[in-house]
């Protein structure tokens, strides 16, 4: 014979799927806002990569935040509806019976109470936790905002806000990532493996070791209201229009946040892709031959006219014409010579006697080594006056 163990609803459905698309939203957000937040460290770099790059990693995280949005409207609606309609307790809100638990629970802890305060159907580290999502959620909203329309952001308020959005975006995310790590991973799923968003169920054992005042509550018949089903038609007639209204308001916000500025989305310049790398080959043969350089022809033929003539008046013609009955002025007085005879013998540049006084130590005159080698090669070449 079996035992059916008896449970009570902790979490209805819908509960449920909006946990889990929280979930979902959350973890996504995480994954591609560290990154950024850390950019230039190897871990970050790394997962940026697996998202397929920075832009890939951007657009995934606008995403995910759209989804926190679109939730977030959701939840807003749903909560002014279980308030306004169905009349429930405001339990979620913290108040000093929370204090008086808390105290107690140090105490129990300590070793100087022997029971456990008893909790209702949320204990006051859970209302510090949902408070904080709903404090935490608009921080990450309003910031982002900031950072998703920085031009329009800066029309309104100082520059400096930019950078402060920043500061508390990637801040705010740090601490909500360590909250959910230390804090909720450790109190929900190990100091007790708590099924309930899961399941939607509690145990009657779990519910008298968590929330052992929401039992006696629901054994005494005072845990919910009774509801008159014509006033709630009446405050249903009346919240569906404001509800309407209101969910248009908002989804009207969240498009105007996401369209609004389009600056820190299309601005990003395409990466340009070219090549930072050519292996090195050898140089391709031309198909036509290559002409072999040909040899321009001398400019300013060796001839008497064309440079021994201008090189013996600018260099020897001050002197020579008073020395020696020698004049250098023309070709013939060139040819004619002095005392000693004609100054060079044509084809001879050897026995030419220019060559032989021009090279020797005792002329004052020093000609330099080309000219004495034009000197030599007009001789040689017969000494042509033109």
């Amino acid at each position: 014979m079996t035992t059916t163990t008896k449970t009570y609803l902790r979490f209805s459905l819908s509960q449920r799927i909006e946990h889990l698309l929280m979930v979902a939203a959350f973890v996504v957000l995480a994954l591609t806002g560290l990154p950024q937040k850390f950019i230039g460290q190897p871990l970050a770099e790394i997962m940026i990569g697996l998202f397929g790059g920075i832009e890939v990693t951007r657009v995934i995280h606008r995403v995910a935040a759209i989804v926190l949005m679109l939730e977030s409207v959701y939840h807003v609606v749903v909560v002014a509806y279980k308030i306004y309609v169905r009349r429930v307790s405001l339990s979620m809100l913290p108040d000093l019976q929370d204090v008086r638990n808390f105290g107690g629970l140090i105490l129990y802890l300590l070793g100087r109470r022997s029971e456990r305060p008893a909790m209702g159907r949320y204990a006051f580290d859970e209302k510090v936790e949902y408070w904080s999502l709903v404090w935490g959620t608009l921080i990450m909203i309003l910031t982002g905002f900031m950072l998703w329309n920085p031009i329009s952001t800066t029309r309104f308020m100082p520059g400096e806000f930019i950078p402060a959005a920043k500061a508390a975006h990637g801040g705010e995310a740090l601490l909500a990532v360590l909250a959910i790590i230390v804090w909720h991973m450790y109190h929900v799923h190990l100091r007790t493996l708590n099924k309930s968003m899961f399941t939607g169920v509690l145990s009657e054992e779990e519910m008298l070791h968590e929330h052992p005042a929401e039992l006696a509550a629901i054994r005494m018949g005072t845990a919910t209201r009774p509801l008159d089903p014509q006033k709630m038609q009446r405050r249903q007639r009346l919240f569906y229009p404001a509800a309407g209204v209101l969910s248009v308001a908002l989804l009207i916000g969240l498009y105007l946040f996401v369209s609004f500025e389009q600056t820190a989305i299309t601005t990003l310049p395409v990466r340009a892709t070219v090549v930072v790398f050519v292996p090195q080959t050898p140089t391709p043969i031309p198909q036509t031959p290559t002409p072999a350089p040909s040899t321009p022809p001398a400019v300013g033929a060796v001839t008497w006219d064309g440079f021994i003539g201008p090189l013996f008046v600018q260099k020897c013609v001050a002197c020579h014409g008073a020395l020696g009955n020698l004049s250098l002025a023309s070709y013939a007085d060139a040819q004619k010579g002095g005392k000693s005879g004609p100054i060079f013998t044509a084809g001879k540049s050897d026995e030419s006697l220019v060559v032989t006084i021009l090279s020797g130590s005792a002329h004052p005159l020093k000609l330099s080594d080309p000219e004495m080698a034009q000197i030599r090669a007009w001789i040689d070449a017969g000494a042509p006056e033109k």
